[in-house]
């Protein structure tokens, strides 16, 4: 298994940010893995999810939204945002041209790699995956937040957990059965943060998500 560090050019106004790679010696696919709002790539949420994505063979970088490269406390405009990732999927298909390429999240990562994907899909985009999608703000349901969901043409795989105070899991449910492209799975328990009190959640995660690129996959 390879680790390697890249830094990429988001645009001259914004600078570059830092990416890790770990690309497992056989591996079937690449998925971006973008932070959420709140920590940035090095959280142990997403080092342990792509240590144990790689053990299945799915290859991935984690990269930095360029308010946690710099240490800014606001996130990013989602147009600065959905550059970001831009950038970041162009560089991923060059450093690994023979890869199968899927784009993935967690909370906030997951809603601005979606509303590129609604906007400006990178050709090469094979699926989406969400780490918890932020449906609405806490204590605050709506769906308002989903509405570009349905502009997307590629398939959608959602992870909610049924304590998530982002997404009222009634809500969730609506808005993924109106969805043609998206399955979603239920992590009975789990928070926002997926911690669900001593459950291994990550591998389940990596688990659900590794059956569902294996079906694409095979399409």
């Amino acid at each position: 298994m390879k680790k390697k560090t890249a830094s990429v050019k988001v645009a001259t106004t914004i600078g570059s940010v830092t990416a890790e790679y770990i690309l497992p010696e056989k591996a079937k696919c690449l998925l971006t893995l973008a932070h959420g709002a709140g920590a940035g790539m090095n959280h142990a949420f997403l080092v342990t999810l792509a240590g144990a994505l790689a053990n299945a063979g799915i290859a991935t970088v984690r990269f930095n939204f360029p308010f946690m490269e710099n240490k800014k406390g606001r996130p990013d405009t989602p147009a600065v945002a959905h550059q970001t990732i831009q950038a970041v999927t162009a560089h991923a298909k060059k450093t690994s041209p023979a890869l199968p390429l899927f784009v993935s999240g967690k909370s906030f990562g997951g809603r601005m790699s979606s509303q590129l994907l609604a906007a400006h899909p990178p050709a090469a985009v094979k699926g989406i995956i969400f780490y918890g999608f932020p449906l609405h703000p806490a204590g605050k349901p709506s769906v308002e937040r989903a509405e570009h969901l349905k502009e997307i043409l590629v398939p959608m795989l959602f992870l909610q957990g049924t304590k998530d105070t982002l997404a009222t899991w009634e809500l969730i449910e609506e808005v993924c059965a109106a969805l043609p492209a998206a399955q979603l799975e239920k992590i009975d328990g789990a928070d926002h943060s997926f911690k669900a009190g001593k459950r291994d959640v990550i591998s389940e995660l990596a688990s659900i998500t590794n059956d569902w690129i294996d079906k694409i996959l095979q399409h």
